[in-house]
């Protein structure tokens, strides 16, 4: 079942994190809409901010639960209490944001293949969030493709490299160039002055593969890469308890 984290400040409202799997069932936003709302509220209730992602660094401001569903970007930032923003992933990384002031909560969700790596999107929501008021911003990311799994073109490696140096470029258990998506996201979210938010039993360098995570009826996660499977997982977050 899905992770679940609850994260407590002083003086703010809870923040509630979760990252779905495949026993959470398909997230994918082109589902019949009775059955993915049931899904999305058993993840997490409230009105959800849905993307149409498109690889690309574009990030939208929330500003009521449910504003902006539907929009072509591929983060969401947020202030405001119950709404509940969500990314979908199959291997691209999910990563979650707390973003926190003088009596400010804030949080996003933002998607990250290697093009939106490479244009920065992690980067702008970082900015989005400290336009809103964050003065320390943390972040949290959920399970993507590993580097032993994903095989990558040499010339598109190159160019991240050199955009986010060495650490991002790896082999995979064959022997063959690949990418260390994960490491890509660590280079550029403290490039942006954020911070790892600390979870117990929650590693950073050592997020579930989703290519080759098994749980014990198959696969844990979805995979386009390994599999072609279509299904998508979701990364989500919301401030305060949500509806009651």
């Amino acid at each position: 079942m899905a992770w679940r984290h609850v994260e407590s400040r002083p003086g703010l409202p809870p923040v509630h994190l979760a990252f779905s799997d495949a026993s959470d069932g398909d997230l994918a936003v082109d589902l019949p809409a009775g059955e993915l709302d049931l899904r999305r509220q058993a993840l997490m209730a409230g009105e959800w901010t849905w993307l149409q992602q498109v690889h690309g660094p574009d990030v939208v401001r929330v500003d009521a639960p449910g504003a902006h569903a539907g929009a072509h970007a591929d983060a969401a930032v947020t202030a405001a209490e119950g709404a509940v923003l969500s990314v979908q992933t199959a291997d691209c990384a999910g990563v979650l944001l707390l973003g926190t002031g003088p009596g400010t909560v804030v949080v996003g969700a933002a998607h990250a293949g290697w093009r939106g790596l490479a244009d920065g999107v992690l980067q702008a929501a970082v900015a989005q969030l400290r336009e809103a008021g964050a003065t320390r911003v943390e972040w949290l990311l959920g399970p993507c493709i590993g580097p032993a799994a994903y095989e990558f073109g040499e010339q598109d490696l190159a160019l991240l490299v050199d955009r986010y140096g060495p650490s991002v470029a790896t082999a995979t258990a064959s022997g063959a160039p690949a990418l260390d998506l994960r490491a890509g996201v660590r280079v550029a979210l403290a490039e942006s002055g954020a911070h790892p938010l600390g979870v117990a039993g929650w590693s950073h360098d050592e997020v579930p593969c989703t290519a080759t995570g098994a749980g014990p009826d198959g696969p844990a996660w979805f995979s386009w890469r390994a599999r072609k499977e279509t299904g998508r997982q979701a990364a989500v977050v919301r401030i305060g308890d949500g509806p009651r």
